[in-house]
């Protein structure tokens, strides 16, 4: 490995592309939880915090929406809630509005799983403190998908409105469909420099990988099939998804790691993107914004 990824690291802007713009909005206002930002024509920006624009939404007129597990991309992009009770008082909000709902215990973490109307994967979850992650033999952080304490999330809710999103969200992961779990792993591990949190592609056929300690940043899987290919142009699904490094040295020290291993990097400036092996577009910024002239 050529150096590493900084270890504070941030997601920032994820774009995706859907077929009904208004109805997208009114699933991630009204049950995400979400707000706008602003709008502009075919396109929105939502927020958590009112100030930050988290997601992109991108209406592409006749779109086709993609099947789940059938294309390299998205299979979900994680939002990281406060603390237990936002948790538990998510829940209910999605048990009160009839969503379906994936769950599981992770063990570093407790998570629900929806899906909004063009299959797009939402994980909303909650962290336990690291102090009681714990480590296997190998030294990958131990996780695993038993069920949550479903009625402890819910009588802990008792007595508490929603409204939407709580204050100290962010957006704590993403997961992708990818073409090769070993094609990925050079460029993300290799040569971006993220550590294996977790190494499963033995065992179902996934890599986690984090900065900082993290359970994982980026979860990388082959759940789609190897060699499935990216989803069409005219196809719902993920647009790009953004790392920020924290400042302006950070991110010229990791674009300038890619383009020492041949890979095409454009843009300039604060701004960079790029396309891992899979064909998913991932764009490299600065979380301090743009260096002065």
């Amino acid at each position: 490995m050529s150096g590493h990824m900084h270890p504070n690291i941030m997601l920032g802007e994820i774009k995706l592309k859907v077929s009904n713009l208004q109805r997208s909005l009114d699933f991630y206002t009204d049950i995400v939880g979400f707000r706008v930002l602003h709008t502009d024509g075919a396109q929105a920006s939502l927020t958590y915090d009112g100030v930050t624009a988290a997601i992109v939404l991108e209406e592409l007129p006749g779109a086709r929406i993609t099947p789940r597990r059938a294309a390299a991309g998205l299979y979900h992009f994680a939002i990281l809630l406060p603390d237990r009770l936002s948790l538990g008082i998510t829940l209910r909000h999605l048990v009160d509005h009839g969503i379906r709902i994936g769950q599981a215990d992770h063990l570093v973490s407790e998570a629900l799983y929806i899906y909004d109307p063009d299959n797009h994967g939402i994980e909303l979850y909650r962290d336990r403190a690291r102090d009681e992650w714990q480590l296997d033999s190998q030294g990958n952080i131990k996780m695993a998908s038993d069920p949550i304490d479903w009625d402890g999330l819910l009588e802990l809710a008792q007595g508490h409105e929603w409204h939407g999103l709580p204050n100290g969200t962010t957006l704590g992961h993403i997961h992708l469909h990818v073409s090769s779990l070993e094609q990925s792993k050079a460029f993300y591990v290799d040569t971006l420099g993220f550590d294996i949190a977790a190494d499963a592609r033995a065992q179902m056929g996934a890599l986690f990988i984090a900065t900082g300690g993290y359970h994982h940043h980026i979860g990388l899987n082959s759940w789609a099939g190897e060699g499935v290919p990216i989803a069409p142009a005219d196809a719902t699904g993920l647009a790009y998804y953004t790392i920020l490094l924290p400042d302006h040295a950070a991110l010229q020290e990791t674009v300038g790691r890619l383009k020492q291993a041949g890979i095409t990097v454009t843009g300039e400036a604060g701004h960079y993107l790029v396309y891992d092996p899979s064909g998913i577009e991932l764009r490299l910024a600065s979380a301090a914004g743009s260096p002065q002239a």
